[in-house]
């Protein structure tokens, strides 16, 4: 993995993240969400939805969004910007990386990228929700993120319980 491999997102990358997006909630959320909720989250018309809302998330530059590139494709994305969580100035809010280009570094390069960018900008610390029951929790601990809360949801056939990982200080993610 690269830095080459990685640049910031444009509008025109819209259907490429709609598609790993929707994508990656596939791959990742099959029998950790509730099956309605799930079909609803990845169905075509979600997709199409997502694709409008990164265009417009693009084009407003309300998040800093990096895309990881594998032959030209988008295989990953992050996402992030300002939080409203106690003690924290910015929140990883999406990071998303097809299975297919998963292992080789890319959701680490990604976080790093973030947290640089987030740097630049006067940011100092950053955290992130995440479903309990997903196993990229292990790789959140793994870069140091330690937990600092949870929540639960209620959707569509159930609740999801989240938790929030967040580091103290951006640099030991760069």
């Amino acid at each position: 993995m690269t830095t080459s491999d990685l640049r910031r997102a444009v509008p025109d990358d819209a259907p490429a993240l709609a598609r790993v997006h929707v994508t990656s909630w596939s791959e990742t959320y099959q029998g950790l969400m509730p099956d309605g909720f799930l079909a609803a989250m990845t169905g075509k018309a979600r997709r199409e939805r997502r694709q409008i809302m990164w265009r417009q998330l693009l084009e407003t530059q309300q998040q800093d969004v990096l895309v990881a590139l594998a032959g030209g494709e988008v295989v990953g994305f992050v996402s992030g910007g300002l939080t409203s969580f106690t003690g924290y100035d910015a929140e990883l809010l999406t990071l998303y990386v097809l299975r297919s280009a998963q292992g080789v570094g890319l959701g680490r390069a990604l976080v790093a990228g973030l947290a640089q960018v987030l740097a630049t900008r006067g940011h100092r610390s950053m955290m992130l929700w995440v479903l309990d029951t997903n196993p990229t929790r292990a790789f959140y601990e793994h870069l140091g993120g330690l937990m600092i809360a949870e929540k639960t949801e209620v959707v569509l056939g159930g609740e999801l319980r989240e938790v929030a990982y967040g580091w103290a200080e951006l640099g030991t993610l760069l």
